[in-house]
């Protein structure tokens, strides 16, 4: 039975500190392990974190973050018409629903935004919660029809979706 007195720590578990500046032979003596002169040889606190030696520090040099965060401001997802052309065949109906089974978006929490394409020309109706007036007229002139979904709800759930 192991008795309390002979119990012993697991070799490695105690390290002895280094005794400083007790000698040469003890491998820290002199300087202490910290060199010659200077800041960081000296007792005390040293230079705070950023401190550069009297240069102007980086923190200081960059410019700061101007303006303000606009809290009503609507966040859109958008879809590029040439996008479109890819994954829906002439004729569809284009929806966000539809939009989230393509691929095209990831959430229909947030509101659609279409844009405008260089080559588009497919009759398309699309519905969406915003459209650019660009692709107002590129989806009109193809013969395509625009459904605008127009709900507040929709705006106060963007800013928790986002």
């Amino acid at each position: 039975m192991v008795k309390q007195h002979e119990i012993n720590a697991p070799k490695g578990a105690k390290k002895n500190t280094k005794r400083l500046g007790r000698g040469n032979g003890s491998g820290s003596g002199n300087y202490s392990g910290r060199g010659m002169k200077g800041q960081k040889s000296r007792s005390g606190s040293g230079p705070v974190p950023g401190f550069e030696g009297g240069q102007l520090p980086l923190i200081k040099r960059l410019p700061t973050r101007r303006g303000f965060t606009n809290i009503f401001s609507k966040k859109y997802v958008t879809v590029n018409l040439e996008r479109l052309q890819n994954y829906f065949e002439t004729g569809d109906h284009v929806d966000p629903e539809k939009l989230l089974q393509s691929g095209l978006i990831k959430n229909t929490r947030i509101p659609v935004k279409v844009l405008a394409g260089r080559n588009f020309d497919m009759n398309l109706t699309i519905t969406a919660h915003s459209f650019s007036a660009n692709a107002k007229q590129q989806i009109i002139a193809n013969g395509g029809t625009v459904d605008e979904i127009h709900s507040s709800s929709i705006a106060r759930k963007v800013n928790d979706a986002v």
